[in-house]
């Protein structure tokens, strides 16, 4: 994936004028979250219950590299943007949680693994859940169309 493409795709919700500030910056992260191959994705307003933030962003990571892909890619992407990231916690190896603070949203990019231990999911379980588009996740739809097309089986 293009470095051109993730900063066009970001620049696009981060200026769309239906989300309003910060939901806007909140939907880039879980953009790049779910572009990376995340799973697990939630945007969660959490402003009428949290004086930490407005918005928590949760995502999953199948595997260490991944994740630190993703956060990585979030930090670049938000500074591109004029954001920086207040605080980065668990960027050491073999972490199975990353906490990136950005003031007005929290991402936490988990191994998949190890979600269930950390629990926000069901801490956090009466904050608005955010719809986040389909269109935000990556898809191989197009590949497996060409697969199709081509004649090419793999299973």
């Amino acid at each position: 994936m293009s470095t051109d493409f993730i900063t066009k795709e970001v620049e696009k919700i981060v200026n769309t004028k239906e989300l309003e500030f910060p939901l806007n910056i909140a939907m880039a992260t879980a953009w790049i979250l779910g572009n990376f191959k995340g799973i697990n994705l939630k945007v969660l307003d959490v402003a009428k219950s949290s004086s930490l933030t407005d918005f928590f962003v949760l995502g999953s990571a199948t595997n260490p590299t991944m994740a630190q892909s993703m956060a990585d890619e979030i930090i670049k992407q938000m500074r591109v943007h004029g954001y920086e990231v207040i605080s980065r916690e668990g960027s050491q190896k073999g972490d199975d949680w990353i906490l990136l603070d950005f003031g007005d949203i929290i991402v936490h990019v988990f191994l998949d693994i190890s979600r269930s231990v950390y629990d926000l999911d069901n801490l956090w379980e009466n904050a608005v859940e955010v719809e986040i588009p389909n269109s935000y996740y990556f898809s191989s739809d197009d590949e497996e169309k060409s697969d199709k097309d081509s004649g090419k089986s793999y299973f």
